[in-house]
């Protein structure tokens, strides 16, 4: 399975201008925030919260409604019914639920006169091909047969993300931020795509690992993430900026050391060539989440520059604190979640694919 269709389906460096840690803002926003209570939604609205803004949430309901009681919540379908924004005034509209161009144009166009700042959340995935090292937000993008499909699938994805961008700058044309995050990771993820790692990892004996530990990998904490969002809505930066973590900063190999150095683990890491885990029908990317093998239209994989992003204040904490904060949170889970990832090998698929491996060298 490749990086685009998971996602479908489902080093610190100092920047030219940053965001203080803690404190708050000299001139405190209203925030608009659609949808939210999902996984960056929440990290981004906490940050809000410290930095001194006022926030309201604009959702269904459905997802995680006990947040944030102390935020007002107006409830509607941006399918179907917007009519609790009608009237209404923000400085800024967080839109981290776009995928779906139709849907950006209704919202985006509703609250144009009444906002002077839209910042959506896209993806990396919005490129054609991620085939060379260095990529930036000028990259050719991808492109839709069908430009009116509305079915979010591993092939679409991308291409639906690019005509949500498009909308957003068409409804507020000079006023719209695009941030493209890759693999977001950290404390509150539920789809285990990072998790994986440091969980297995922490189990300790002899761990199936992927190619070579040179292998390029790329991911940005989430609060980071949220830290970098908060940064361009209180600045009103515009423009588009990738947002991950720093090219060629990070390698599977690291990834899995650092892990077992947190966790304290025996972990011993048996490498097997790309060639035999797809003989295998091991996936890059879901069975062996982070890492995709750099060829073809992946050989820049983990390697998207970054450089627009941290001139504009994104920032990146220490692999070791997102895996050590991510370990915590697994450790909140009941016994039955912990057992069974939503992503990477099970025990014993793993043992399998091991056993083939040790008979064939």
């Amino acid at each position: 399975m490749t990086r685009r269709e998971f996602l479908g389906t489902t080093l610190a460096v100092a920047a030219t201008t940053t965001l203080p840690t803690s404190g708050r803002a000299a001139a405190p926003l209203k925030v608009l925030v659609l949808g939210g209570t999902g996984f960056l939604g929440p990290h981004t609205v906490r940050r809000l919260q410290e930095r001194g803004h006022t926030v309201t949430l604009f959702n269904r309901g459905r997802t995680n409604p006990g947040l944030f009681p102390d935020i007002e919540k107006l409830r509607g379908d941006r399918k179907t019914d917007l009519k609790a924004l009608e009237g209404r005034k923000w400085d800024a509209v967080l839109d981290p639920s776009a995928y779906i161009p139709a849907d950006v144009t209704r919202s985006a166009t509703l609250l144009a006169p009444n906002v002077g700042h839209y910042l959506l959340i896209s993806t990396i995935s919005v490129y054609k091909t991620l085939n060379t090292p260095g990529m930036d937000e000028t990259a050719p993008l991808g492109t839709l047969a069908d430009p009116t499909v509305e079915q979010v699938t591993g092939e679409t994805y991308g291409g639906l993300k690019v005509l949500c961008e498009q909308a957003a700058e068409k409804a507020m044309p000079g006023k719209t931020t695009v941030i493209r995050p890759g693999l977001i990771v950290g404390p509150g993820d539920t789809t285990d795509r990072f998790t994986y790692w440091p969980v297995r990892v922490a189990r300790g004996g002899e761990v199936l690992a992927p190619n070579a530990p040179s292998d390029y990998v790329q991911c940005i904490d989430v609060r980071d993430l949220a830290n970098f969002i908060v940064s361009c809505l209180e600045q009103r930066t515009t423009g588009i900026y990738n947002a991950d973590g720093p090219q060629a900063g990070l390698t599977i190999g690291r990834l899995l050391e650092t892990s077992k150095q947190v966790a304290k683990s025996d972990a011993t890491f048996v490498w097997v060539p790309t060639a035999f885990l797809e003989a295998q029908k091991v996936r890059p990317w879901s069975d062996m989440p982070v890492w995709v093998p750099l060829t073809g239209d992946e050989a820049g994989g983990g390697q998207v520059s970054v450089k627009a992003a941290m001139a504009r204040g994104l920032t990146h904490r220490p692999l070791a604190d997102t895996v050590r904060d991510t370990l915590a949170y697994v450790d909140t889970w009941p016994a039955e979640r912990k057992a069974r990832l939503k992503a990477g090998l099970t025990p014993e698929r793993e043992a399998e694919v091991l056993a083939a491996w040790k008979a064939k060298v």
